[in-house]
């Protein structure tokens, strides 16, 4: 009864601190579901998974979870944000790992001190910003990208219907203002292999489990980096 009152916990806080946020974030996200990759089943459990991971962070740490961002696209789990204490990102890390479902996490989390409320709200700018004209670009399909964006770096991930796609969705990202590193996790639309889902964070990916153990310095090597200072 207490694991239920916790998951159900998280949920809310997921989805604007409301019961009827929960229940409009999760239909909407069903609702969409169908013109995403993986359908409906696959969406719900993406929804399972980052409801788990969360949970495990709010036993973990109330502090550590509140900042941190997950997302998760078909099993992928993407970690960004900025915390101090270092085994925070270590453990945050290996939390994620041991949900049922995940086939692959990348970690983006930093430690350092946090640019504090300007910064977030720089971030979260930047991200409304390019969600918006990707919407309004009718070459890209936009729903099957999801975007994070800690300290002025923008996190793509997602399925792109090709190359093209997701140029134009780089080149997007990087024309907007404060944008300082743009880093795409997106892969091509249909391709399932093993060594494509691997291929941005070798160390941390896995088709079956957690690794056994931590690289002393677990520090993913992104997919695709484009960084044009400031």
């Amino acid at each position: 009864m207490v694991r239920i009152l916790s998951i159900f916990t998280v949920l809310v806080v997921l989805s604007g601190c409301s019961p009827v946020g929960m229940v409009m974030g999760t239909g909407a996200a069903v609702g969409i579901s169908a013109a995403r990759e993986g359908g409906i089943s696959g969406t719900v459990e993406d929804v399972k998974i980052k409801a788990l991971i969360s949970d495990k962070w709010f036993r973990y740490d109330v502090n550590t979870f509140t900042k941190l961002n997950l997302t998760v696209n078909q099993g992928r789990v993407l970690i960004t944000g900025i915390v101090q204490n270092p085994d925070d990102r270590v453990e945050a890390v290996r939390l994620a790992w041991q949900v049922e479902g995940v086939s692959q996490v990348i970690n983006e989390i930093r430690v350092a001190e946090s640019d504090g409320l300007p910064g977030y709200v720089r971030d979260q700018w930047i991200t409304t910003r390019l969600r918006t004209s990707l919407t309004f670009d009718r070459e890209v399909q936009s729903i099957n990208y999801s975007i994070d964006t800690v300290a002025g770096t923008v996190y793509l991930m997602g399925v792109a219907q090709d190359q093209a796609e997701l140029n134009r969705v780089i080149e997007t990202a990087r024309t907007i203002p404060h944008v300082m590193n743009v880093i795409s996790y997106v892969k091509m639309a249909g391709d399932t292999s093993a060594e494509a889902a691997s291929a941005a964070n070798p160390e941390w990916s896995s088709p079956t489990a957690a690794p056994t153990s931590l690289p002393s310095d677990p520090q993913d090597v992104p997919a695709e980096s484009y960084d044009w200072g400031e």
